[in-house]
């Protein structure tokens, strides 16, 4: 989701954008990072740069994913063809800068360039469960087969390559399928790289999104009854109200918070006292990763190949004569 239009045909919106803002030199700013999440701000750029950013993230870095799937044997409710597809969507917790892309036509791969897990499970009766119980857990073993049954089998001298590595799904606890007893799955699975501008399940983030900087001023003083009713018209945290003198004024406390949701312009009291608008190159980034890498990586890497982008397109340039 990203947002570069701006209509301006509502009450309360100002054409009269600062110049200024747009003589800043580029920067980004990190708000907030957590394990699997990153919000930052980028500063200074125009709306094709930002969205060019964005879509490198979801469909141009490259991630490690299941792509064949041999099956042995499958007695399971699920077919053949959903189970593949089911494994190919299972995140896998790999480096992809560490391997090759596998060349076409190459049906074994190498150590260089695929990982192969081995899916091997069997469900079983628990002769010890209590006949009255009719609880799945407790009467079977291996009844609900997870990512976590997923193992890597490594090819070659990977394990000489990658002695510290730790290959295997991003969650252990993603349910694949429900076996009854004397069923079973046995399954080789060859993981290689790829880009989500190929296929989805390469594609390295859940979200990658942007929006404009919300730029909010009260154009004069909204006191008493009125600043409640302005205060409930927005996010929580965009509007706060100080006592001042006696009165209860308010004052926009923090813009960002805002969701344009525009619901200030229903009151006839409140529309001609806001002016709501964007600051055009200030735009604020959310990443989420899938897990496969961290997102500060992610962001990294979706830079580098931008840049590369810029220097292909350049160039070529170069490369025409001038007339």
């Amino acid at each position: 989701v990203h947002t570069t239009d701006f209509p301006g045909n509502y009450p309360g919106y100002d054409d009269a954008w600062d110049q200024r803002r747009f003589e800043e030199a580029f920067r980004v700013d990190v708000i907030r990072e957590e394990e699997d999440t990153l919000e930052f701000d980028m500063v200074g750029i125009d709306a094709a740069i930002a969205n060019a950013f964005r879509r490198i993230l979801l469909a141009e870095v490259p991630t490690m994913a299941v792509e064949k799937v041999f099956v042995y044997n499958n007695t399971s409710i699920v077919q053949d063809e959903i189970l593949a597809h089911r494994l190919g969507l299972i995140p896998i917790r790999a480096d992809p800068r560490l391997f090759e892309y596998r060349n076409q036509g190459d049906e074994e791969g190498t150590e260089i360039d695929t990982l192969q897990f081995q899916l091997k499970i069997k469900c079983s009766r628990n002769p010890q469960a209590a006949k009255e119980s009719s609880d799945p857990d407790e009467l079977y073993f291996n009844h609900k087969v997870y990512s976590k049954h997923m193992t890597w089998v490594p090819l070659g001298n990977q394990t000489d390559l990658f002695p510290d590595a730790e290959f295997r799904p991003v969650h252990d606890d993603i349910l694949i399928a429900l076996l009854r007893p004397g069923q079973e799955i046995d399954v080789l699975m060859h993981c290689v790289k790829g880009i989500g501008k190929d296929h989805a399940k390469f594609s390295p983030v859940a979200t990658a999104s942007y929006r404009l900087l919300p730029d909010i001023a009260l154009l004069q003083p909204v006191e008493d009854e009125a600043a409640e009713l302005l205060q409930k018209c927005f996010s929580p945290g965009v509007i706060e109200i100080q006592n001042i003198k006696g009165k209860k004024v308010a004052r926009v406390a923090n813009a960002r918070l805002d969701t344009f949701s525009r619901e200030v312009f229903r009151h006839e009291g409140l529309k001609n006292l806001v002016r709501l608008a964007r600051v055009r190159n200030h735009y604020i980034f959310s990443v989420e990763s899938t897990g496969i890498l961290p997102p500060d990586v992610l962001v990294s890497e979706a830079i580098k190949i931008l840049m590369g982008k810029c220097q292909r397109f350049l160039n070529e340039l170069d490369s025409v004569p001038m007339e």
